[in-house]
C-alpha cells in the first residue's frame, strides 16, 4: 500500500491539468510544464483534485505510484509557487557575478568560470557570495544547483568552495593535529 500515492493532488485556483494518454500538461500562472508518464498507472482528473490507481500490487507497480503522484505535485507546486535553491560561496577572493544572463564565478581557477543558465532557469546573484538558482521544473533548479556547486565542491580542511545554503561540511583536522 502507497501511502503517498494514495493522497490526492489538490489543484490550486488559476491551474489547469490536462490528461491525454500519458502525457500530462499543467498550466500555470508562472508557466506550463509537460511530461510524459508510465502507461501503468491511471491518472484521474476531478473537479479540483487528481489521483492515481494502480493495476496490482508488483514491487514496479507499487514504486512508480507514489513517484508519479511526488511528480505530478511537484509540477503543481512549480506552477504556482517555483522553486528556488540558494548557494553561498565561502573562500578568500572566491566571488560570484552577473553579466547579462550569464553567471561568472571567480573561484580560485586561473580564469573566470561562466555559465550560461538553461531556458527556464533563472540565476541571480544578491550578494557576490550568493547564488539563487530559480525556476519551475524543481528537477532543473537542482541540476543546475548541483552544477554550479560541482565547480568548486567545498573541501574539508579550510571549508572553502561552492556549497548549499545551510549544508554542513564535515571538517578534518589537518598535518598539525594528533
Amino acid at each position: 500500500m502507497s501511502r503517498i500515492g494514495n493522497k490526492p493532488v489538490e489543484i490550486p485556483s488559476g491551474v489547469t491539468v490536462d490528461v491525454k494518454d500519458n502525457f500530462v500538461t499543467v498550466k500555470g500562472p508562472k508557466g506550463e510544464l509537460t511530461r510524459q508518464f508510465s502507461k501503468d498507472i491511471k491518472i484521474n482528473v476531478a473537479e479540483s483534485t487528481i489521483t492515481f490507481e494502480r493495476p496490482s500490487d508488483h514491487k514496479e507497480h507499487r514504486a512508480l505510484h507514489g513517484t508519479t503522484r511526488s511528480v505530478l505535485n511537484n509540477m503543481v507546486i512549480g506552477v504556482t509557487n517555483g522553486y528556488e535553491r540558494a548557494l553561498e560561496i565561502i573562500g578568500v577572493g572566491y566571488r560570484a557575478s552577473k553579466s547579462g544572463n550569464k553567471l561568472i564565478l571567480n573561484v580560485g581557477y586561473s580564469h573566470p568560470v561562466e555559465i550560461v543558465p538553461e531556458n527556464g532557469i533563472d540565476i541571480d546573484v544578491p550578494s557576490n557570495t550568493r547564488v539563487v538558482v530559480k525556476g519551475i521544473d524543481k528537477q532543473r533548479v537542482g541540476e543546475v544547483a548541483a552544477n554550479i556547486r560541482s565547480i568548486r565542491s567545498p573541501e574539508p580542511y579550510k571549508g572553502k568552495g561552492i556549497r548549499y545554503e545551510g549544508e554542513f561540511v564535515r571538517r578534518k583536522e589537518g598535518k598539525t593535529g594528533k
